[in-house]
């Protein structure tokens, strides 16, 4: 299958571009954004990397053609799940949060959470291809991002908010400007996932403190996540709020349980994998 059959793209306002995989049908199947800049473009999270995504972007056209840009195209993952860092081996230029450099360096796919059956695949993206071999390919980051970095754009800039709590190295990027949150999996119109190997509860809680005063100083008017439907800032302070407020010790209890599971399962798995 070629790369512009594996993709597809919707066009918004003010040089985003949303690109989806179509044929992963998951809930984990995460939301790439495209944003376009006068100096530089960026993509933030880049999927399953099943298919190239640069050729997809380029058959596109959805660079354009302008001269100015005279930088390679940026890939930035929000955390380094699987399904948002598959691809971010097939960019020049990567940038990750400075806590997850290493397990993206090493192709640590415990932490990657990788975790693909072959069912969520609905069209295989080559003869023979199967989910039980699918893993994160390793890549050394080129940018290393912490807390208030600023990604310039030329005519927009993107400021870097380290919120952990879903992972260790979970990022938003902030348009100031424009008020606009890309989110990845830190907030989504969903179920938050405090479960993993490295994720925190008491982390999350206060990654959603900010995201409440954000909201209340009229920081934010629209979120794009990292999964599902965009939406506003109303329904960002509920989703966090919600969160804070069921965050208690039978939550904590339960979540504990649960972590510990699937850090079993995920350690089989990809002990599986590697054999």
């Amino acid at each position: 299958m070629s790369a512009t059959d594996w993709y597809a793209h919707k066009s918004l306002e003010n040089g985003v571009f949303w690109i989806q995989e179509r044929f992963y049908e998951s809930g984990n199947r995460a939301n790439i954004w495209l944003i376009r800049g006068s100096h530089q473009d960026v993509v933030i999270d880049t999927g399953l990397g099943l298919r190239s995504l640069p050729e997809y972007i380029n058959s596109k056209g959805l660079l354009g053609d302008d001269s100015k840009r005279k930088n390679p195209l940026l890939a930035i993952g929000t955390h380094v799940h699987f399904d948002h860092s598959g691809g971010l081996h097939q960019f020049q230029q990567v940038g990750v949060h400075k806590a997850e450099v290493d397990a993206l360096a090493n192709g640590d796919n415990f932490e990657t959470v990788t975790w693909l059956s072959d069912r969520e695949i609905v069209e295989d993206p080559a003869p023979g291809w199967r989910a039980r071999r699918y893993r994160v390919k390793a890549v050394t980051p080129t940018h290393i991002l912490q807390e208030g970095d600023v990604i310039n754009l030329g005519d927009r800039q993107l400021t870097v908010l380290h919120m952990p709590g879903h992972s260790r190295g979970s990022i938003c990027l902030h348009d100031k400007e424009n008020k606009m949150l890309f989110s990845g999996d830190v907030v989504y119109d969903g179920s938050m996932i405090d479960w993993l190997p490295y994720s925190r509860i008491s982390d999350y809680i206060h990654s959603c403190e900010r995201l409440v005063k954000m909201v209340d100083k009229e920081e934010i008017d629209q979120v794009m996540p990292g999964h599902y439907n965009t939406f506003g800032s109303k329904r960002l302070h509920r989703l966090a709020s919600n969160y804070i407020a069921r965050a208690g010790a039978c939550h904590r209890a339960s979540t504990c349980l649960v972590k510990s599971i699937a850090s079993l399962a995920l350690r089989a798995s990809n002990s599986r994998s590697a054999c």
